[in-house]
Formats: C-alpha cells, sequence, structure tokens
C-alpha cells in the first residue's frame, strides 16, 4: 500500500537522523520528520514522498517520547539554527553519539566502532563567543517579485533583526538567542533604533539597496570584552558618532566597534575591508594558558569552554614531550599549535588562509612561543613538500574543514610514519571516510572521543588516535 501526499498518518519515532529529523516509518517506508524524538507516537501529515522515502510535518503529539522537554527557545518553531530544542540534552548526547558512530560504521565501513565517549556541557546555554544577526525589512521576507520603489525613509519602520529560516534566506524576527551572549538583545535593539532615529535603510539582497547587512559580535569569555562589527553595503554610516555614543552605553564591556564594508552583490558574511569606529582592533581571549588576540575575520572555535576540554584531549592522546615534533595540519589562528609547542621540541603549522597565519605568528611572539614555524599554503600542496625533504614529525594532529583533507595530503602523511595521527573532525561523514584511508595504510583506531561543542544543533566535534 503506498502512503499518499497530504494524507495524515499515526507514525511512531524510532530513531534521529543526522540532519535532526526524527524517523518512522510507514509500510516500510522510511519517513523525516521535523522536530520530533525517539519514542514519539505522532500525527503527521505526508509533504512529499520519493522513491525510498518521505517528508511528513507533526500535526499532533499523540503520546509524548519519555525523551522530550517542556524547555523551549520562544524561536525555535521557525529558527533555523537549532534542531533539538525538544530534546532533553542528556539525549541529545546519545543522539550525537549514534551519529558518529553511525558514520564510522556505513561510510567508513568499521562495523564495531564505538565512541569511547562524549563529553556535554554542564550549562549548555550561553556558549557562543560569536553571533550573526541578519538585518533585513519586510520586504525582503516577501516573496513576491520587487515591483515596487526601495524607499530608505518609509521602509525603516519594518527593519527585521534576527536569524534566517531553515533553507531560506526569510529573516526570522529574534530579541534573544539562548545560546549566545546576554548582551547582544541591547546590542541589537540599540542599532535598529539608530536605523530608525537617523533614516538607515536596511539591506535589501534583491536589489542590492540600503545600508546596514548585519550584526555580528563577538565576546571573549576570559575578558568580557565584546567587539561589535556593523556590515554596511556603505563606506560610511550617516551620523556615526550617535551610534558609537548610543553602543558604548549599553556596557562598558564593549571595547571595539568596526564598521565593515560590505559592497559586493554576494552573501559573504563580511566584506573585505574594516574600519575601526571606536577602540581596538581586536579583542583578546584565552585558551588552555594562552592568549589570543582575535579579529572581525579569525576563526576561533565558538565554544571555548568545551574547546578547552577538546584540546586537553588532544594533547593527552598526542603524549608529546621536548624530544618531539609535531605537525598541526588547517591549524587556522595556531590554537593547537601554540598548546603542542608547550610540550614539543618543534611545531610546524599548516593553514591556508594568509591572514590566520599571520594571526598565528602574532600570537606565538605575544605568548613568548618560540618553537613553532608557520607555513601560508594549502595542505596538499605544503605537506607532502616538507615530509619529502626529510622533515620527521612524530605526532601529526589532523583539524579539517567539514569537506575533510584529502588523499594527497593523507598519502604524504602516511608515508612520513608519524608514531601517532590525531584527527579532529566536526563531520562524522568525512571523518569515516578519511579513517577508512588511513586505517587501509597500516594505521589503527586506539582512542575516540566526542565532544559537544554546539548543544541543541546535530553537530559534535570528534578526536581520534591513530596508532601504528
Amino acid at each position: 500500500m503506498e502512503i499518499e501526499t497530504n494524507k495524515e498518518y499515526k507514525i511512531e519515532i524510532s530513531s534521529v537522523s543526522s540532519d535532526g529529523n526524527g524517523v518512522g516509518h510507514i509500510n516500510g517506508l522510511t519517513v523525516f520528520i521535523p522536530k520530533t524524538v525517539t519514542g514519539d507516537i505522532i500525527k503527521a501529515v505526508i509533504t512529499k514522498v520519493k522513491k525510498h522515502y518521505a517528508y511528513g510535518k507533526m500535526l499532533e503529539i499523540i503520546e509524548p517520547s519519555p525523551w522530550r522537554t517542556a524547555e523551549k527557545c520562544p524561536y525555535c518553531e521557525n529558527c533555523g539554527g537549532c534542531q533539538l530544542w525538544h530534546i532533553q540534552y542528556n539525549y541529545q548526547l546519545k543522539i550525537k553519539k549514534d551519529i558518529i558512530e553511525n558514520s564510522m560504521r556505513r561510510i567508513g565501513g568499521f562495523s564495531d566502532f564505538s565512541l569511547d565517549n562524549i563529553t556535554g556541557m554542564d550549562i549548555p546555554k550561553r556558549y557562543r563567543n560569536k553571533t550573526i544577526f541578519q538585518i533585513g525589512s519586510k520586504q525582503n521576507n516577501s516573496n513576491a517579485k520587487e515591483q515596487i520603489k526601495y524607499n530608505n525613509n518609509n521602509n525603516n519602520s519594518k527593519i527585521l533583526c534576527g536569524f534566517y529560516a531553515q533553507s531560506s534566506h526569510n529573516i526570522i524576527p529574534i530579541n534573544d538567542c539562548l545560546i549566545s551572549n546576554k548582551f547582544n538583545e541591547s546590542i541589537n535593539k540599540t542599532i535598529i533604533n539608530y536605523m530608525k532615529t537617523c533614516k538607515v535603510s536596511a539591506y535589501n539582497e534583491r536589489i542590492h539597496k540600503g545600508v546596514i547587512r548585519r550584526i555580528f559580535t563577538r565576546v571573549s569569555f576570559s575578558t568580557g570584552e565584546i567587539m561589535v562589527i556593523i556590515s554596511a553595503n556603505s563606506k560610511k554610516l550617516f551620523n556615526q558618532e550617535y551610534l558609537i555614543n548610543q553602543l558604548r552605553n549599553v556596557t562598558d564591556k564593549i571595547t571595539s566597534i568596526i564598521l565593515n564594508i560590505n559592497t559586493k552583490k554576494n552573501s559573504s558574511l563580511l566584506g573585505e575591508k574594516n574600519i575601526i569606529l571606536w577602540g581596538k582592533s581586536t579583542i583578546t581571549d584565552t585558551l588552555c594558558g594562552i592568549e589570543f588576540f582575535i579579529s572581525p575575520e579569525s576563526f576561533f572555535q565558538i565554544n571555548p569552554v568545551q574547546t578547552e576540554k577538546l584540546y586537553n584531549r588532544i594533547i593527552e592522546y598526542a603524549d608529546i614531550n621536548n624530544n618531539n615534533i609535531v605537525m598541526d595540519v588547517y591549524c587556522g589562528i595556531g590554537t593547537i599549535s601554540l598548546y603542542a609547542a608547550k610540550y614539543a621540541k618543534k611545531v610546524i603549522s599548516i593553514e591556508i588562509v594568509p591572514e590566520a597565519i599571520e594571526n598565528a605568528k602574532q600570537n606565538a611572539i605575544h605568548n613568548n612561543i618560540l618553537n613553532t614555524e608557520f607555513y601560508a599554503d594549502s595542505a596538499e600542496n605544503i605537506v607532502p613538500k616538507l615530509l619529502s625533504h626529510g622533515i620527521k614529525p612524530n605526532v601529526i594532529i589532523l583539524d579539517p574543514p567539514r569537506k575533510g583533507s584529502d588523499k594527497v595530503t593523507l598519502s604524504a602523511i602516511v608515508k612520513a610514519h608519524p608514531e601517532k595521527i590525531i584527527y579532529v573532525s566536526c563531520n562524522s561523514a568525512t571523518l569515516a571516510r578519511d579513517s577508512q584511508f588511513l586505517v587501509n595504510s597500516g594505521y589503527i583506531i586506539t582512542k575516540s572521543h566526542g565532544f559537544d561543542l554546539f548543544p541543541y544543533t546535530v553537530h559534535a566535534e570528534t578526536v581520534i588516535l591513530f596508532e601504528k
């Protein structure tokens, strides 16, 4: 019996998928239903039917799962940021552990793989040190074609500030995000009030008109410093002294106010030029006893509380001594490199983004860490060259972007025969693929651990130790 679109069914949810949807079955066909959890019995309407699966929308909870929670973010039904707000936190950790293990078994072929453990947060709220709020207008959210003349004056009463809805560029107005800094609400309101008072328009991406595109905040968990970045389709803000004074009145924790000029017709979060309107060009944060300068563009893990736990586990797995050479591939601004350098004879670090390497060098000098070498190049280009010229690292640390590493880099690494390879991943699918390559090349998985750096989302970090 085939299932039908727009027809209602009673479904029991048996698991949660890697994208956070509940998974049920109708007549043997898999059905994905958002905002559900294992153990829910629900009434759902089928919205789309494919050959091997279908999608549905929950209409009613007939019997709630024991893992469902009454606690809710007021925006979670529409916001595209968090997928797991309806699920108790301890069960979120189980879901993430299952996602990692299923990827390793299904994609990597490790049929008996089991993650040693997964570490969650004691208090999984207000953990983000970076938040980007989109600015637009109710006009922008319309699906109709722009037929009207864009007018800076009459558009200000319709300014929206928030996050994109899932799989769209419709802005969901959000006053306070519960996983971000508590001052964001006051900062956003101050900037919106400035826009209305001074008649500064919201950017409209459809017609590339208007001024303010985004509000971007960064906060230091160690010092409390806040950086406010205003992304604008303009080289200067009207009456910017008024805005500066208003923002400084929000809290004395704001130490940096920056205009980011972003005039291109694209969806890049930041443009290429920053102008310091007031205060400093960077804020300072501390990880594992090391101070880092953070600029608007710096890559810095968004959850410093959990990042310290992750980095401590990396150092534990590496078991570095002062005779060891360590290679850190995809090093970013040098966070892992500088921590490893405390214990190693030398650390060689590679990152494709030149600005990140400059930041890493500055951070090394600032912390008086002298046993590091930094290379601004792609991993697939520089790693084989370095290793072929006689460099023999005892430990190689890989922390690639979501797309994972590549065969050229991995081949060069295994030919160098390091005693240990430590792979850190935010994407269990590419982790599984690359793990298969390393194991097929003679390494074995000896330890593994998950870390929840992103509570209420489906994402997690994994660290795996490979040894000969």
